[in-house]
This record gives C-alpha cells, sequence and structure tokens, in this order.
C-alpha cells in the first residue's frame, strides 16, 4: 500500500506581538504577485480580498523583518529580491523536509508492520 506523507513548514516569530507567519499560503501568494505583477489579481486568482492578501503579506514581512513586496501604485506590484529569495528557500526547505518525512514514514511503517501481523 502506498502512503503518503506531508507537514507544512510555517515560520513565526518568537515575539508574541507579531501576527502572521510565513508559510506556504504566503508562497502561493508571492508567486502569483511574481506571475500577475499585481498584488490584486493574484488575490484574485486565488479567490482572495484585496485587503486579506495585503494583510499576509505585511505579517510576513513583519515575521521576516524585509520587505517581501514593492508596490508602484497603478503599476502593480514585484517581488523584492527578498521576496524572490524567500519563495526560493521556502521551496528548498520544504521539499528537505518532505524527503525527511517520506523516509521516516516509509521506517515506521516498515517497522508496525514487522510488529504486528494481520
Amino acid at each position: 500500500m502506498k502512503y503518503k506523507t506531508t507537514a507544512r513548514l510555517v515560520i513565526q516569530s518568537c515575539d508574541k506581538d507579531l501576527p502572521g507567519v510565513f508559510g506556504h499560503g504566503c508562497v502561493l501568494l508571492l508567486q502569483g504577485i511574481a506571475r500577475e505583477h499585481s498584488l490584486n489579481r493574484a488575490a484574485k486568482s486565488m479567490g482572495m480580498a484585496y485587503s486579506k492578501a495585503w494583510r499576509i503579506v505585511n505579517e510576513a514581512e513583519g515575521q521576516l523583518g524585509c520587505k517581501l513586496i514593492e508596490r508602484d501604485g497603478a503599476r502593480g506590484s514585484t517581488l523584492t529580491p527578498a521576496g524572490e529569495r524567500a519563495i526560493e528557500a521556502y521551496e528548498t526547505l520544504q521539499t528537505e523536509i518532505n524527503n525527511v518525512i517520506a523516509t521516516r514514514a516509509d521506517t515506521l511503517i516498515a517497522t508496525i508492520n514487522a510488529e504486528s501481523s494481520i
């Protein structure tokens, strides 16, 4: 039997006064901004209100301590170099976590099956 294991990486400051996190949803939003060159269009493509998208980006910037997007009025929005690095670093770490979890889950299932019989 095949199994699927999942875990979602969330990065959050230890400062309890800072709201929000940097995680999968924010990465999807940043990718949408890179694709659409607009926070508003990226939010709409995700079925999200602009105000929620703006809050997600603002809170992630607070958590990470850097600007992730640049707004240019009517011209839209673009990722900053930090925003591009944030996506890349998140995806790399998430892939590494998925690989570790998949390996450990296979070992766990093998251990369970070796110790029991149906």
